[in-house]
């Protein structure tokens, strides 16, 4: 069996000095390929140099994450999508909209992810979808943009039932589980 942790942002700085270690400790553990999700423009670097480190072991991904929609969101994208270009990345993500925080940006948001969402269509790679406090904006989006070249995963999905059958209706998306499922208001 093969072991793969499909969403790990450990290319942050809380992270730097157990770099080594977490590897390791990984594969000990039988993971064999970890997937990297990108957040911002200033998180490219250091999630590039991690992959460069352990080119057999981290897969890049490349992507705004919603929390980082600022007022600059239009320049973020057009230097991930230079990223997304080189052709070195397996997704796009992270992706999608968070109105958990903050709902003043919720329009950015939408278009960041739609125009995401569409590249990678155009470019055939598969999404890594967060979404929080946002369900009815994500499909929105994915209502208008959703046929058989979009496909992913919405990960650490916290949904409902009715919620994970219209992503599971799509055709091309996965639920991903995380470890909020183990909370007691779960």
């Amino acid at each position: 069996m093969q072991i793969i942790d499909t969403h790990a942002h450990v290319y942050l700085e809380d992270f730097k000095d157990d770099e080594q270690v977490l590897v390791l400790e990984a594969k000990e553990a039988g993971v064999s390929k970890v997937l990297l999700p990108n957040i911002e423009v200033d998180s490219i670097a250091p999630l590039k140099k991690l992959v460069e480190n352990h080119p057999d072991f981290y897969l890049p991904m490349m992507g705004l994450h919603p929390c980082y929609v600022a007022k600059n969101y239009k320049e973020q994208l057009n230097r991930i999508r230079e990223e997304l270009e080189k052709g070195d990345c397996i997704a796009v993500g992270e992706i999608g909209i968070d109105l958990y925080w903050d709902q003043s940006n919720k329009e950015e948001q939408m278009i960041a992810f739609e125009t995401q969402l569409n590249w990678a269509k155009e470019l055939n790679l598969p999404v890594a979808i967060h979404a929080r406090n946002s369900f009815n904006e994500i499909f929105e989006v994915m209502d208008a943009l959703n046929d058989e070249k979009l496909f992913g995963v919405l990960h650490c999905f916290t949904g409902n039932l009715d919620q994970a059958n219209k992503i599971i209706s799509y055709g091309g998306f996965k639920l991903g589980v995380g470890g909020v499922v183990t909370f007691k208001n779960a």
